[in-house]
């Protein structure tokens, strides 16, 4: 809110015919731009009027959509016949702290930390 306050009272103080706020103005009245309109990963997308946009008023915004979930998504889930199984992301030191994650509830399992999924083969000796 005090942004908006002084965005305002800035545009009063520039000389007759002088628009200090030229590329705010710019980004306010484009509704054109895709670039500010794209959401991130974590949901985040301001409004076409947000004072924040004035970031994006030289330059593009540019938004990765190459998120890291996306990646573990499209490794298929570990199976395994345990009841509780335990994941440190592999890799050694380069992992997270060893969690584990109990199996006994049908479905996928997934990892806190990084987002593997384990689930539990059905075996037929119960």
């Amino acid at each position: 809110m005090a942004s908006k306050q002084l965005i305002n009272r800035l545009s009063t103080v520039g000389c007759r015919g002088q628009n200090w706020l030229t590329p705010l103005a710019v980004v306010r009245n484009s509704s054109t731009r895709d670039d500010i309109q794209t959401v991130t990963h974590t949901g985040q997308v301001f409004d076409k009027d947000d004072y924040r946009n004035v970031r994006f008023t030289n330059a593009k915004r540019y938004v990765n959509e190459n998120w890291g979930i996306k990646l573990i998504d499209e490794q298929r889930p570990i199976e395994t016949t345990e009841r509780v199984v335990y994941c440190d992301g592999g890799n050694g030191p380069l992992g997270h702290p060893k969690v584990y994650i109990n199996l006994d509830k049908p479905g996928n399992h997934i990892c806190g930390y990084c987002g593997l999924r384990f689930v539990k083969k059905d075996d037929h000796h119960h």
